[in-house]
């Protein structure tokens, strides 16, 4: 039950809903090129993506300074049911702004 709520709870948010959809749709990509492309600051994109990760949906790599997202493989059948669902939703995503220094 806890891991359910879990998952219902990170996806219960429109932002979150967009990261995810974001990383599933652009594959693994950098913090600072997320950052850059939702036009929010460190802290705030760093929160949600805990919250995704947590909930299993998010895999994270370290590369020197930088982090690197990506869709968790292999995801369990329900996590990857509700990324299939996301997949249908009408969402305005922004563009992959790959602007910043990832060395």
């Amino acid at each position: 039950m806890e891991i359910f709520l879990a998952t219902i709870s990170a996806i219960n948010d429109e932002t979150r809903v967009k990261i995810l959809r974001f990383i599933d749709k652009n594959g693994e990509v950098c913090v600072c090129d997320i950052e850059k492309s939702f036009e929010m600051i460190q802290s705030r994109i760093s929160r949600h993506l805990k919250i995704l990760k947590d909930a299993g949906f998010l895999r994270v790599e370290r590369r020197g300074r930088w982090a690197y997202y990506s869709i968790r493989s292999p995801l369990d059948k329900f996590r990857q049911n509700i990324l299939e669902e996301i997949s249908y939703l009408d969402i305005k995503l922004p563009i992959l702004d790959k602007g910043c220094k990832n060395e």
